[in-house]
């Protein structure tokens, strides 16, 4: 018999995931900054590198927080997350306005001058950023692939069984969740960590129904008993009290699927 997670133990996992998800999108920006910074982008190679490395990371790490600050009212409405390029177009256009006269302002601070007549230019270069930056982030965020059943009369032989502790042996697997270098694994037996990644686990889960539903979360469809959904987020409920989280663009797809 499954024993549920403490409320405790459930949000401490919760909390843990929406940092790690944070994390990858400030990462992407970050990198792009530094990126800026080392090309000079958009005439700023005569400035030293020091300074050069300030303005372009103060811009990007400002725009992915106006981005996380703005994503509950664009991406993530229904009508709008579930279709990655309408999400991608309407981010890019409600980031690119407030975004450009923050550039111009921080412009003038860090290199002096702030003529109004260049305001269009600052909104063609911030436009361009913000489509580039939001397209990669939405790539990193991009949900990972499904996995099937064995045929029918085929014994299946999936592989990450091989994996599971001693406990779990002879298990049901539920669903496995990434947990910084480890996968928590969810079974008719009860859950547990192993050390490996998600995508590895995926590839190994094959011969039986499932699919990544969200970036850290891969789902036996088997397993799903119930679909909760609160404040415009969809979870598929799972023996024991888990809940997994389904990234907006994959709703969508288990719609279609027959899932939801």
């Amino acid at each position: 018999m499954v024993e549920p997670e403490s409320l405790t133990d459930r949000m401490a996992r919760r909390m843990s995931a929406y940092a790690r998800e944070r994390w990858r999108g400030f990462a992407v920006a970050a990198a792009a900054g530094v990126f800026m910074a080392l090309v000079g982008a958009f005439e700023t190679s005569s400035a030293p590198l020091p300074m050069r490395l300030l303005y372009w990371l103060t811009l990007m790490l400002g725009g992915s927080l106006l981005g996380l600050l703005v994503a509950p009212f664009t991406t993530q409405r229904p009508r709008i997350g579930e279709k990655r390029v309408l999400a991608w177009a309407v981010a890019t256009v409600v980031l690119t306005l407030p975004l450009t006269l923050f550039v111009w302002w921080f412009t003038g601070q860090i290199f002096g001058g702030r003529a109004i007549g260049s305001l269009p230019f600052f909104l063609g270069a911030t436009g361009l950023v913000t489509a580039t930056i939001t397209a990669l982030t939405m790539i990193v965020d991009n949900p990972g692939p499904a996995t099937h059943a064995a045929p029918t009369g085929t014994p299946a032989r999936v592989r990450f069984l091989e994996r599971l502790p001693p406990k779990l042996i002879g298990a049901v697997i539920h669903a496995v969740e990434s947990e910084d270098h480890y996968l928590r694994v969810h079974t008719s037996k009860g859950a547990d960590l192993i050390l490996a990644r998600l995508s590895d686990a995926i590839a190994e889960l094959e011969g039986i129904e499932g699919a990544q539903v969200h970036r850290s979360w891969w789902v036996a469809r088997d397993a799903v008993t119930n679909v909760k959904r609160e404040n415009g987020r969809v979870s598929l409920l799972l023996p024991g009290g888990v809940a997994a989280p389904v990234s907006r663009p994959n709703v969508k797809a288990l719609k279609e699927a027959g899932w939801i």
